[in-house]
């Protein structure tokens, strides 16, 4: 029998076999453990064993004759270290141990992947033919391997994969994904930021493309550096936003204000805000002006304004618009506001100068009354910037970036950050409130997410306004397995981010690792229902979703589909019925940068109905001839020849094609 399986997969690893989407995962035995938390991070869903097409087996599980049938028909096999079922695979369990801490993976080989404590394994004999995915640093000591078998795949792991599910073995899901195993489910919604310092030679149609193929919708990009006109930068950003739509990906101008620009900075060291040392308020790479000025806040209004004019912009986001710093008043050297304007403002409500706040008045109630000024002062920046953007160019989305202080309840008084002032402006101006996660919550893991927005949903009507911002970098903490977010750890915060909140953005693009790009779109999906049997898949989901599809026609709910590319198939949120059958003659919407709400055939006219809060794009398998929204004609002009890719308003529309 070994032999056999041996020559089997070397034929189909020869062969290149195609890989199987997987929805729904068992686990064998009654102790899950983190399973489900790995599985469910890149979308797998549980289901019953009888139509799973993954099985976790842990430790112990005994062998029996069916295993080898039922993966060589397709199911996905991992196994968690020695067993009976294990032996029988071909992964064989030695008495002796390897101490282990350190290890290599083959999905990035530089990065250090250092558990907490050492661990003392089993040294275990993989198959000749098994492919090792991760090592023991120093001894080669196998950890994670596997193989394909038949139209299946076995994987194995030493040991579990720790209590939270991303501890010891981050690759999991890429060494699944590399068997052949990839999920079934994705979906396109989620926010990236963008720095034009690290991608000046980058060729940005890839570079778009490979976004919208990771399930980013819509990039922030770095105004800053656009701010003053230059022949270079502007030629740029023009090829970044049209490369960006036609690949179906919106751009969003990404404001930091106080900081407005370098040469900004530097014409106007007049209007440079100060801190309480008097000082320049050149603060890490933020300069920020004293936009209480009103010279100095009509000059900057002009300039945003004309950014905005000069590029196809798709929305705004006006990101922490607050003051600094974290370590609030206890270090005055980075402390603001404290321009002229400020103080006296401040001196005229409360009968003295707020420097004194590190003089003679330095008792916990000046400070206080201080504090609160200012944390009224950014409420009040907050709204007037809001004001400001509503007035540059209709159709604009707009983000208003806020650091969280409900779950780091020390923000408030540290930056000014109060989520309790600003929240209540969504009764009266439009725009998505994306809470910035903060560098002190960093190391908390991926629940911290719900209980966030938990916090916020009582302050505010509009839950469908709140967004969550995840920040992907080193962090200062001690975090096991890695420094940066990456694997199954990022997987689990992007999805249960995904489950809290409608929307999730990320920080920044550049900072995603290479191993992560594939698996992003499905760690964002989020499904409540998944079955799946000869007929089709029936599920049910929050949002929209997209499930991996052949390039076969579809039926949804009964009804010929239209929305669908050679690999997507996209859906709207709810419960819906999917069945393969043979391809029909009708145009495809091969891409829906927007909420779906409704799409249907009508002879050789393809209609669809969307949502938007910023323009929609949508692309086409081909130019329509003729296209109609709500009624009146639009012209079918597609963004280039060999794309068809359209803009579309925003809003709520109907849209026929045909």
């Amino acid at each position: 029998m070994r032999l056999r399986s041996s020559i089997l997969r070397a034929v189909l690893l020869f062969a290149g076999a195609v890989p199987c989407a997987a929805g729904t995962f068992a686990i064998v035995g009654g102790q899950s453990g983190s399973w489900p938390a790995v599985l469910s991070s890149v979308g797998h869903v549980p289901g019953p064993a009888s139509a799973a097409d993954i099985f976790v087996a842990p430790p112990g599980t005994l062998a029996a004759a069916d295993w080898q049938a039922k993966v060589e028909g397709g199911a996905a096999l991992i196994l968690e270290g020695g067993s009976p079922l294990a032996t029988s695979f071909g992964f064989r369990q030695h008495l002796d141990t390897v101490p282990v801490l350190h290890l290599v993976d083959t999905h990035n080989p530089a990065l250090p992947v250092i558990w907490e404590k050492t661990i003392e394994l089993h040294r275990t004999d993989a198959p000749d033919d098994a492919r090792i995915f991760a090592k023991e640093r120093w001894t080669g000591a196998p950890i994670v391997a596997g193989y394909r078998l038949g139209a299946g795949a076995v994987l194995w792991v030493a040991l579990n994969p720790g209590q939270n599910g991303y501890e010891r073995l981050p690759y999991l899901m890429q060494s699944l994904a590399d068997l052949g195993v990839r999920p079934s489910i994705r979906s396109s919604r989620l926010w990236a930021f963008f720095d034009y310092s690290y991608r000046t030679r980058a060729d940005l149609d890839y570079l778009a493309s490979r976004w919208r193929e990771a399930g980013i919708s819509a990039l922030h990009v770095a105004s800053w550096h656009f701010y003053d006109s230059t022949p270079e930068r502007d030629e740029y950003l023009q090829r970044l936003i049209a490369a960006c739509h036609r690949h179906g990906v919106l751009v969003y101008a990404w404001v930091e204000l106080p900081h407005v620009s370098e040469k900004f900075w530097n014409d106007h060291p007049e209007w440079r805000e100060k801190t309480a040392a008097l000082q320049d308020a050149q603060l890490d790479w933020r300069k920020l002006m004293n936009l209480q000025n009103p010279a100095c806040s009509a000059a900057v209004r002009d300039g945003l304004k004309q950014m905005t004019d000069r590029f196809d912009w798709d929305g705004v986001n006006l990101a922490e618009l607050y003051f600094e710093s974290l370590e609030g008043a206890g270090n005055p050297a980075r402390f603001t506001p404290m321009n002229d304007t400020v103080r006296a403002n401040f001196r005229a409500r409360a009968g003295w100068d707020p420097i004194e706040i590190w003089s003679k008045h330095n008792d916990a109630n000046s400070l206080r009354q201080f504090l609160d000024f200012r944390a009224d002062l950014a409420r009040q920046m907050q709204e007037e910037w809001l004001r400001a953007v509503e007035q540059f160019r209709p159709g604009l989305d707009i983000v208003l970036t806020h650091v969280d202080d409900r779950f780091d309840t020390g923000m408030k008084d540290s930056i000014g950050a109060d989520a309790g002032r600003v929240l209540p402006l969504l009764d009266t101006h439009s725009f998505s409130f994306l809470i910035e996660d903060p560098a002190t919550v960093w190391n908390l893991g991926p629940q911290r997410y719900p209980e966030i927005a938990k916090r916020y949903q009582p302050l505010t009507p509009h839950t469908g306004k709140l967004a969550i911002d995840i920040n992907i970098v080193d962090r200062y903490q001690d975090v096991y397995p890695t420094k940066q977010q990456t694997g199954t750890e990022l997987f689990e915060l992007v999805h249960l981010a995904s489950t809290a909140f409608p929307r999730v953005a990320l920080y920044f693009e550049n900072s995603i690792l290479k191993p992560d790009l594939s698996l992003l779109a499905a760690s964002s999906a989020v499904v409540r229902e998944y079955t799946k049997d000869r007929r089709g898949i029936s599920l049910d989901s929050p949002s929209d979703i997209e499930l991996v599809w052949n390039g076969e026609g579809a039926v949804v709910d009964g009804k010929a589909w239209p929305m669908l590319s050679k690999s997507l198939l996209r859906l709207p949120a709810g419960r819906h019925s999917v069945e393969k059958v043979a391809t029909r003659e009708m145009l495809q919407i091969a891409d829906l940068n927007a909420s779906l709400k409704a799409a249907s055939v009508e002879g050789r006219k393809t209609l669809f109905e969307y949502a938007s809060d910023s323009r929609a794009i949508v692309r086409f398998e081909r130019k329509p001839l003729k296209m109609e929204i709500d009624g009146q004609e639009f012209p079918a002009v597609c963004v280039e020849a060999s794309n068809c890719a359209m803009l579309l308003p925003k809003g709520q529309h109907r849209v026929m094609v045909q």
